[in-house]
């Protein structure tokens, strides 16, 4: 091993002392623990923007953060956001096949959809649903309400039910998604809400090339046949079902291609996050294309999209008001539909 002799001390003490002053600056400046914070991956796309556009990255302050549970209150409005919060963790305890409160779902829970119980970034979660409700949705052709939304989720990804807008279930449920955005401005979209938006890609996502990825990464959790893994006590499951009967039905937001490849993106499989991913772009695209390409519940949508213009490029059921396909507004490529709408906006 070749080793240094003293007279070449002075200069690595040198080089060190360099080094040392460089990361205390990186720190003064906070660019160092900007890259801890938001990770490698989101450093090196910030490195490859344009001065110009170059976001703000000092420490992930940018990103929504939900309130501090602890500073729920402990009164009766406390213990109705906390019971709200039961409901969309254990939803099937209270609602599912075997609930307590009443038989009305198919046994998934409202977190298996909105992770962490709707608070985490890029995990569908409720940053934006106060401030944002209620507004008009072009699926329904009406304006809509916090309680109209959580129906839909009802009716559609958990394949049940309505529940009664006064019931307490529906106020709990209202009041903890209330609490979840409280801090929100009225009108605003918080960085992290929703879901990660993934390019398009130049061809159709495929089914094949996704069930490859499915056996690889998800059938640890959902199963061969994807009826994920039940409770041994029959009150739902631990992992949920990605098709079959007891997953969610064609109507839900998932059923669409881009909703579920941003959805497993950024959370899946289980330790991914936004800005560590596990899967490829090519990967969620295609392992979405394969889950939905499979039987699930159906329902009837002959009432959604009363304008037929508004309908997302990615919606899987005509009519469309273009001439694509159902297959190409399935599983692409969507490019040539949204370059055609752009051009028809002109």
């Amino acid at each position: 091993m070749e080793s240094y002799s003293p007279h070449d001390r002075p200069f690595v003490k040198m080089i060190s002392l360099v080094l040392v002053l460089v990361v205390f600056l990186l720190i003064a400046m906070g660019v160092l623990t900007s890259i801890v914070v938001i990770g490698p991956k989101k450093v090196a796309a910030w490195l490859a923007t344009p001065d110009t556009v170059k976001p703000t990255v000092e420490t992930g302050s940018n990103f929504w953060q939900a309130p501090d549970w602890k500073l729920v209150p402990e009164d009766e409005q406390g213990k109705l956001i906390r019971y709200g919060r039961d409901l969309i963790v254990q939803t099937s305890s209270y609602l599912g096949p075997n609930g307590s409160v009443k038989a009305m779902s198919n046994g998934m829970n409202c977190q298996n959809c909105h992770l962490d119980a709707g608070t985490k970034l890029f995990g569908n979660n409720y940053s934006a649903v106060a401030a944002t409700y209620p507004k008009f949705r072009p699926r329904s052709g009406t304006e809509e309400t916090i309680e109209k939304r959580v129906n839909d989720c009802f009716e559609r990804s958990l394949n049940g039910l309505a529940l009664a807008e006064n019931s307490k279930e529906m106020k709990a449920i209202v009041a903890y998604i209330n609490w979840v955005g409280k801090d929100v401005p009225k009108g605003k979209s918080p960085e992290g809400s929703g879901l990660v938006e993934l390019p398009f890609l130049d061809r159709p996502a495929n089914v094949e090339n996704g069930k490859v990825v499915y056996e690889k990464q998800c059938v640890v959790c959902h199963g061969k046949e994807g009826n994920g893994i039940a409770l041994a006590d029959g009150t739902g499951w631990q992992f949920p079902p990605l098709w079959g009967e007891h997953s969610y039905n064609q109507g839900a937001g998932l059923y669409r291609l881009s909703r579920f490849a941003g959805y497993v993106k950024a959370n899946m499989p289980l330790g991914a996050t936004f800005d560590n991913p596990q899967l490829t772009d090519e990967e969620a695209w295609d392992v979405a294309a394969y889950v939905n390409a499979l039987p699930r519940p159906e329902k009837d949508l002959s009432q959604d999209w009363p304008d037929i213009s508004k309908k997302p490029i990615d919606h899987p059921f005509g009519p469309f008001a273009d001439e694509f396909d159902e297959t190409q507004h399935k599983f692409g490529p969507f490019k040539p539909i949204q370059e055609k709408r752009k051009a028809g906006a002109k």
